[in-house]
């Protein structure tokens, strides 16, 4: 099934990168988002981006005699709303609200009831389990996980995510919109974590374990140590301020629940630094101040 349209929810910093990305592709992008404030701040952000976007293709085909896209072309193929039931004009609606089970649970029943029951209905949560958010509707066939990677525009993957009751269509029809936007898709099976952060979390984890305990003086050692003895392009709490230590802890918290395993028990020294408020490049401190 080749998608045409696509319904996004949520226009923080992953959805909009979704939107983005979709627009970028030549799709329709019906974005979803009841606050102004944010409404406006994903229209400032995804503009920044696309225009950078523009030059970009422009720079690298330079003997290309007709003009690519225009920012406003790409911008033209978003249509921005308020209200769910705006999603029921869609191919595939992409739930990317908060890390917040109550919240998505809630998100995906509306979207059940007002959308048709061939629109395919997917999260972008990166550890909570598939299966429990498609329980929330009348259909969990059609209920897929997309996972995004952040920034959305750069990172090719996507973690597609067969729950328990996702349908082998539903699943297709995923896994070809995420090649229609420039995506590569990897179907995983719906367990804590999926693949990416069931590996990387516990390594993240560590990294403040070491701090807190001392085995370096600072985070710059630790972060150099993995990026030149590993080959990591960005340090593990550099990486951590990037993603947002709130999620960071979220996401550890969702696993170590699912999992009774204590190498995801979240360190100390970032409950401390959430509680403070110091989230990292969105509050301008973390482990590094902006």
């Amino acid at each position: 099934m080749s998608v045409q349209i696509v319904a996004v929810v949520g226009a923080g910093t992953m959805g909009r990168g979704i939107i983005q990305v979709i627009a970028a592709a030549g799709l329709k992008v019906i974005a979803i988002e009841p606050q102004a404030s944010q409404q406006e701040k994903a229209v400032e952000a995804i503009s920044v981006s696309l225009d950078r976007q523009v030059r970009k293709w422009t720079r690298d085909n330079p003997d290309v005699t007709h003009p690519g896209p225009s920012q406003e072309e790409l911008l033209g193929r978003i249509q921005w709303v308020e209200e769910l039931s705006e999603a029921a004009n869609a191919h595939v609606v992409i739930e990317a609200v908060p890390e917040n089970e109550e919240l998505k649970c809630t998100i995906m029943r509306q979207l059940d009831a007002a959308c048709p029951e061939d629109v395919v209905l997917a999260t972008n949560t990166s550890s909570i389990s598939i299966s429990r958010i498609a329980e929330a509707t009348s259909q969990p066939e059609r209920v897929v996980g997309m996972h995004f990677f952040n920034p959305v525009p750069m990172m090719q993957p996507i973690e597609v995510v067969r729950g328990e009751k996702s349908s082998p269509e539903a699943i297709e029809t995923a896994s070809e919109l995420s090649r229609q936007i420039g995506k590569a898709p990897y179907v995983v099976a719906d367990r804590p974590g999926f693949v990416v952060n069931r590996i990387l979390l516990p390594l993240m984890n560590e990294a403040v374990i070491a701090l807190d305990e001392g085995v370096a003086d600072d985070p710059e050692t630790i972060d150099a140590l993995m990026k030149a003895g590993c080959n990591h392009p960005m340090g593990p709490l550099e990486l951590s301020d990037f993603v947002g230590l709130d999620i960071v802890l979220s996401v550890l918290e969702v696993l170590h629940r699912d999992l009774q395993d204590d190498k995801f028990r979240p360190a100390k020294g970032l409950q401390e630094r959430v509680a403070a408020g110091h989230l990292g490049r969105k509050t301008g401190k973390g482990f590094y101040d902006y």
